[in-house]
């Protein structure tokens, strides 16, 4: 898998729904989340503090926001194997991206990829805080 980020945030949607399609079944999909997650670049242990802690969450999740408006970066990670495969999705497709185009992208991929329907009420709910906590910070940079 090469680091390179996809030319749009859109193109990073694409990428994962087809990744996605080669999995046959949901078990091969979160074995695929969880190796996506280990994948996850170190995360500071001072960066764990209550400001970046996202709440909505089961488990423990930090999102650290860094960059301007023209090129914002997010680093994040959890205490949850599938968490943080979710939150490497999330990155490929937010991070690294003008606050412009990070708050007017929806993430079409939780539908493409069938998340919505083979997620948790509580970990829906997480991604949906964690994606409203990543959209504010891109909105902050903005105004």
């Amino acid at each position: 898998m090469d680091t390179i980020a996809a030319p749009s945030a859109q193109q990073a949607q694409q990428d994962i729904a087809e990744e996605f399609a080669f999995f046959g079944d949901w078990t091969e999909r979160y074995q695929y989340l969880i190796d996506l997650g280990r994948q996850l670049p170190p995360f500071k242990d001072e960066w764990k503090a209550e400001d970046y802690r996202v709440h909505g969450c089961q488990s423990m999740v930090w999102l650290v926001p860094s960059g301007d408006a023209s090129k914002m970066h997010f680093d994040a990670t959890s205490d949850s194997a599938i968490v943080s495969g979710l939150i490497a999705l999330v990155l490929r497709v937010y991070s690294d991206r003008p606050a412009a185009e990070i708050v007017a992208t929806e993430p079409e991929f939780i539908q493409s990829i069938g998340l919505a329907k083979h997620l948790s009420p509580t970990r829906s709910n997480g991604l949906a805080a964690m994606l409203a906590r990543l959209k504010t910070y891109a909105a902050q940079a903005l105004s």
